[in-house]
């Protein structure tokens, strides 16, 4: 089943489909500080870039996950990229009231990043409310869950910011942006805490 493209837009940011005419501005956005990408695979320069989002279309393609470039509204600036993935559609039987349900059941949401100057700008508070939001009203998925590389403290703050649930850690989970098995710190919301989470991004927004 394919996951078909979709634009969310915020006061301050637009999330649009990724497509390979970004490669250029995703490798700008890229090109800052490179101690801000230890736990992350960011695409640096062009090549990478294209091969970074043929990847993710390919990813689309097979139906697991649904990518974005992100634009600062202000100066239509491309400033960092994220995506749904491990999009899953759960088997239920016959008969039962979800079954042949269009709309994935669970997702993640990861392979988040934002050029240095978007850092602690709200762009990325906004992205994930933005991409919460479409999952638990419009895909009205059960779960959404993140993992962050465990040596990230940064990204296991911001997720707990937002109102992530931690879970645990997953040993050796993945192969990490410095090709090593990494650790992962597993968050979490699931749908019924979606409305007090909602609540705590629009708070944080209104800050801003």
């Amino acid at each position: 089943m394919t996951t078909e493209p979709i634009l969310l837009r915020g006061n301050n940011v637009r999330l649009e489909p990724l497509e390979l005419h970004h490669a250029e501005a995703l490798a700008a956005a890229s090109s800052g500080d490179p101690s801000l990408y230890h736990w992350s695979p960011i695409p640096q320069g062009n090549a990478s870039a294209i091969q970074y989002i043929e990847t993710a279309l390919n990813w689309q393609a097979a139906g697991t996950a649904l990518p974005f470039a992100i634009v600062r509204l202000s100066d239509e600036t491309v400033i960092g990229s994220s995506r749904f993935w491990n999009i899953e559609r759960w088997a239920w039987p016959a008969g039962h009231p979800q079954h042949g349900r269009p709309t994935p059941d669970a997702c993640e949401i990861g392979y988040t990043w934002f050029a240095h100057d978007s850092i602690r700008t709200g762009a990325n508070t906004e992205s994930k409310y933005l991409m919460l939001a479409y999952a638990f009203e419009t895909w009205k998925v059960f779960r959404v869950c993140f993992h962050t590389d465990a040596r990230n403290t940064r990204s296991r703050a911001a997720l707990e910011r937002i109102g992530g649930k931690f879970e645990g850690i997953l040993r050796s989970h993945r192969m990490a942006a410095d090709f090593i098995p990494r650790d992962s710190f597993r968050f979490s919301i699931v749908a019924s805490e979606w409305p007090e989470t909602k609540e705590r991004l629009q708070k944080l927004l209104a800050r801003r």
